[in-house]
């Protein structure tokens, strides 16, 4: 099975952005792996390391290992 990396970052709501807020990095970046990115992603999300996380800001960005 192939190797990714994959990292989790949270978006700053309206009003964070307003006063100055930037992206967080909330997970990784951590080697996965897994048969696909979507599955390293899953992988990544329903580990314990992303518990409170709230999906509607966060970006789970994921790339093949080199």
């Amino acid at each position: 099975m192939p190797l990714f990396e994959v990292a989790i970052i949270t978006k700053p709501t309206k009003k964070e952005a307003e006063d100055g807020a930037t992206e967080k990095l909330v997970f990784g970046p951590k080697a996965v792996i897994a048969g696909n990115s979507q599955n390293a992603a899953i992988a990544a999300v329903t580990s314990g390391d992303t518990k409170d996380l709230d999906m509607t800001r966060a970006e789970v960005l994921v790339r093949p290992f080199a």
